[in-house]
């Protein structure tokens, strides 16, 4: 299909918003009719917390899933995909072939918990997310009396977003070549059709002195753990100089042995976090500075190393989240206000890269709560029977969006323009093909 031309929704010239409306009507049925399968699959995945790359039940639970998914064998299950605990489930209907190239939705699942304190963000709600709305489009398209629209639809599994950044390893092996767009949602306490995740960069900050006897002659050593609070403290004072969309967060992980024994060792982690991938470097070498003077004090020796990802930004993409907010008050859902997301304070996730790949959509949506994502309060709320509702309206939301993606090609388009915009400001080029 050429850029603009309209895309029938039954295969013939009548095709319009009212038909449209009546497959979105299709994927809420649809989603409806999968709700005790889909709240079990939550349940199973909240029920056993698992960590980052560890998630070998929830990975067995979801692909499951879509392997016994009616009719029999309607998903092709790819397991096991370039992660041991990440997977591939993609669909597309008979005649959905090369020819054009069928357009490729992507929906993404996180199924990783806490250390400690389980799904206090809610990843099985995630999965359920990804794994409902996924469902509600095919089944929308399944309805169709004519002939299909070239699209398939491939569900991700992407695990270890709490640490590490599955996605990122992902992106590295291909995973989202030739995807079109992407959808997930988080759970929160309110319904965002976007928040402003930021770049996230993580260190690792040993210094190594010299043991000696603390009484008898101190000054034989060279304390590592003064050179570890001297770098905290250089960093409390750079606080005052930072800006205040700059966040710094860290600790102090070995300090020494014993008391009477000049510590030879010391340990930190940092995170450090900035709107965009552009200011990100300005704030880590303000840091990486303020460790080197600790030891240069101290006599200490510093060894300075980065995590294995930087967590990139989100990129906003105004067109989809519009379509999405559309969609999602039809189902009763309220949104704060666009200038009340732009400035609500967050954290970062993995979908910030996914979002530099191939253009995406990341909102947020309320679960009965007002508890903290994080906390124990948050962990029970994510496995109640409450929550079930929001999570599957949510789902119904993306699936609608999604269908308005295929079949008005003029969204789509502004959603790639939106995209390369984005990717402009940042700096970064085109990637998408």
């Amino acid at each position: 299909m050429r850029p603009g031309e309209e895309r029938p929704v039954d295969g013939g010239a009548r095709a319009g918003v009212s038909e449209l409306e009546l497959l979105k009507l299709r994927a809420a049925e649809r989603i409806d009719e999968a709700a005790e399968r889909l709240g079990a699959l939550s349940r199973a995945i909240w029920s056993e917390p698992e960590l980052a790359y560890e998630e070998h039940r929830a990975h067995g639970v979801l692909t499951r899933f879509f392997e016994c998914e009616p009719p029999a064998a309607s998903w092709t299950v790819h397991p096991h995909y370039h992660l041991a605990t990440a997977f591939r489930a993609e669909w597309g209907l008979p005649g959905a072939g090369a020819t054009p190239r069928p357009l490729q939705l992507g929906f993404l699942c996180e199924y990783d918990a806490l250390p400690g304190i389980g799904h206090a963000c809610g990843h099985n709600l995630i999965a359920e997310v990804g794994a409902a709305a996924a469902l509600g489009v095919k089944g929308a398209l399944e309805s169709l009396p004519g002939p299909p629209p070239p699209v398939k639809v491939i569900v991700l599994g992407t695990p270890a977003e709490e640490d590490g950044g599955g996605k990122i390893d992902l992106i590295e092996a291909g995973a989202f070549k030739n995807l079109d767009v992407v959808f997930m949602a988080h759970p929160f306490q309110e319904n965002a059709a976007y928040l402003p995740d930021v770049a996230e960069h993580d260190m690792t900050v040993k210094y190594y002195g010299k043991a000696s006897h603390a009484a008898a002659y101190p000054w034989e050593g060279l304390n590592a753990l003064d050179a570890a609070v001297l770098a905290y403290n250089n960093l409390s004072v750079l606080r005052q100089q930072m800006k205040p969309t700059w966040r710094v967060h860290g600790i102090i992980k070995n300090g020494g042995v014993k008391p009477n024994i000049i510590p030879s060792y010391s340990e930190l982690i940092y995170y450090f976090r900035a709107p965009s991938m552009k200011e990100l470097p300005v704030l880590t070498k303000k840091a990486e500075d303020c460790f080197r003077a600790a030891a240069l004090a101290t006599g200490c020796t510093v060894e300075i190393k980065g995590g294995a990802h930087d967590y990139y930004n989100v990129l906003p993409n105004k067109s989809l989240w519009k379509a999405y907010i559309e969609n999602g008050k039809k189902l009763g859902i309220e949104f704060i206000s666009e200038d009340a997301m732009l400035n609500v304070s967050s954290g970062s996730t993995d979908f910030g890269n996914v979002t530099f790949v191939v253009p995406g959509i990341h909102p947020y949506f309320y679960i009965g709560t007002d508890a903290l994502n994080h906390t124990e309060q948050y962990t029970e709320a994510a496995g109640s029977q409450e929550a079930q509702s929001y999570t599957l309206r949510t789902a119904k939301a993306l699936a609608m969006t999604a269908l308005d993606v295929i079949f008005k090609p003029e969204l789509l388009e502004r959603i790639k323009e939106d995209f390369k915009l984005k990717l402009q400001e940042e700096g970064f080029s085109n990637t998408v093909e």
